[in-house]
């Protein structure tokens, strides 16, 4: 099948419909679909009542997706979120009841308030696009992406996110508050402006968008650049833990998705430059002397990485 327009064109289409509900936050959202494009999980750390429910049902209904919510809280099981057997007296038999997981989008809302043991539930499914309750494994819904929301360290019943479960996100945004003129235009709204998204793409037209991100080409000089930039977190002072071959893994992903989204059949390094922050700042440990020196903002830190590593010419 092939798209009625270029694939930046109906990217673009894609922005301009959720702008109707989302003001201001142009570049977030479009990371956002780029990295639906790359196959990736989205992390969002942000306050609470700044949009993250509402872009997250504004992305599935312009894109065609089935959508559901889990609130976490320190309650929430694991079976919540996989699903779990019942037994039905009538039938003589357990049925099989979906959980959360069971949509193309999925939006973990508050997912640093609740267990351990709950969070890990989600793992196989980020991985694996799939499932395992008593033995059985149930494959997902396809495309399938899980969006995270997350409150600051040090709100009131969080706990950080383990580092290996951070690394499964391909990206970590934030939303952040809106501008003044922003928000008189959000205060001027009608009450029922939810309703005006309209669908852009079909799930197929998807398919068809990531089967293209794939295909763009990437030169051997961005390849090393790519993992040079890698390698110098590992060995920086700065780190005490660097980027992860899923990190890298996930660059080249969205570079791709960003060449696609600019018209074009191949990556340059301006494409890495647009996505580097989202895709590292969260898969990286700042080293107890670099909290000092960055007062903990790991941006600043991976930011003097790419400085420190010559752009290749292409």
């Amino acid at each position: 099948m092939e798209l009625n327009k270029k694939p930046s064109e109906v990217i673009n289409s894609v922005v301009d419909e959720i702008k109707k509900v989302i003001i201001g936050k142009d570049e977030v959202v479009l990371k956002m679909i780029l990295s639906i494009i790359s196959g990736g999980h989205i992390l969002i750390e942000d306050v609470p009542g700044v949009g993250k429910t509402t872009l997250a049902m504004a992305l599935c209904t312009a894109l065609s997706l089935s959508f559901k919510r889990i609130q976490f809280t320190p309650d929430v099981m694991a079976s919540d979120v996989t699903g779990y057997n019942v037994y039905n007296r009538k039938k003589c038999e357990f049925e099989f009841v979906e959980g959360a997981v069971f949509a193309n989008i999925v939006l973990a809302d508050e997912l640093n308030r609740t267990s351990g043991k709950t969070q890990s539930a989600l793992l196989e499914a980020m991985e694996e696009e799939a499932v395992t309750i008593d033995g059985i494994t149930r494959a997902l819904p396809h495309p399938f992406t899980v969006i995270a929301a997350q409150n600051p360290s040090g709100t009131v019943g969080t706990a950080f996110l383990p580092e290996s479960q951070l690394d499964r996100f391909m990206v970590c945004l934030t939303l952040g508050y809106p501008e003044k003129d922003d928000e008189i235009s959000i205060l001027k709204r009608r009450p029922d402006v939810k309703c005006c998204v309209n669908r852009v793409l079909s799930i197929d037209d998807l398919v068809f968008l990531r089967q293209a991100a794939s295909e763009i080409y990437i030169d051997d000089k961005i390849y090393d650049y790519i993992a040079e930039l890698a390698k110098r977190t590992r060995e920086s002072d700065n780190f005490s833990l660097g980027l992860s071959p899923r990190g890298s893994l996930a660059l080249a992903s969205m570079t791709r998705a960003a060449a696609l989204s600019r018209g074009r059949d191949f990556v340059l390094p301006e494409d890495l430059f647009y996505i580097w922050a989202e895709v590292v700042k969260h898969r990286v440990v700042l080293s107890p002397k670099a909290e000092r020196k960055f007062s903990g903002r790991a941006k600043e830190a991976i930011d003097e990485i790419l400085a420190s590593v010559p752009v290749p010419v292409l």
